[in-house]
């Protein structure tokens, strides 16, 4: 097992409990694939597949961070190729009952960075393990009142200290919040909300 400075991403599909719910498992079994196909194939910035989580992928990188403006633009194209695949699939599915709940999905992301991550090797898969990951997963679970955001922990943040972080990015603007999670304690992180993008 081996210890390195690690990036995690997440891109999370909102809505995915109500769709799996509302929608035919032939339906479903097309849909859900073709979305997350579509982020894995969107990676520019050499992240690697840890696990598919069934809504989500838990992208990881380790060793030096992107520039901070390649690491916003990776998110940028995962968001926007996302709803150009569910555009896709909404036409292509068309005549098929349950395609109106397609477009009630979501993306959002969780960046996190930290040093307390582990890899161990399980089959042909890296799995990750270690206080940084359950962070991650944890601030999917946030006050946040949107669907689709972007969201980067204070790790991330304080690794680009020494470079002007601009918190407006065209589409949205960075926004300060914060957790309490039992057993980790506060955890700081800004947020962006990405609707935006899509107008």
């Amino acid at each position: 097992m081996a210890s390195n400075p690690t990036l995690i991403c997440i891109p999370d599909i909102s809505g995915f409990t109500r769709f799996m719910s509302d929608t035919n498992i032939e339906l479903s079994a097309k849909v859900i694939p073709a979305l997350l196909n579509k982020i894995i194939y969107a990676n520019e910035i050499g992240l690697r597949v840890s696990e598919i989580e069934g809504d989500a992928i838990l992208f990881f990188k380790k060793g030096p961070l992107p520039p901070f403006q390649d690491l916003i633009n990776q998110c940028k194209s995962f968001f926007t190729q996302f709803y150009q695949q569910l555009e896709v699939l909404s036409q292509q599915y068309s005549d098929e009952r349950g395609i109106d709940q397609v477009p009630k999905l979501g993306l959002k992301i969780i960046l996190h960075f930290g040093k307390n991550v582990e890899s161990v090797q399980i089959g042909n898969r890296i799995k990750l393990m270690g206080e940084d990951v359950i962070i991650a997963h944890r601030l999917l679970k946030n006050d946040i009142k949107e669907d689709e955001y972007l969201l980067i922990s204070e790790q991330v943040l304080n690794q680009y200290k020494d470079e002007v972080i601009k918190r407006n990015f065209g589409w949205g603007d960075l926004q300060d919040e914060g957790e309490r999670y039992k057993h980790l304690g506060d955890i700081n992180y800004s947020y962006v909300k990405m609707r935006k993008l899509l107008e």
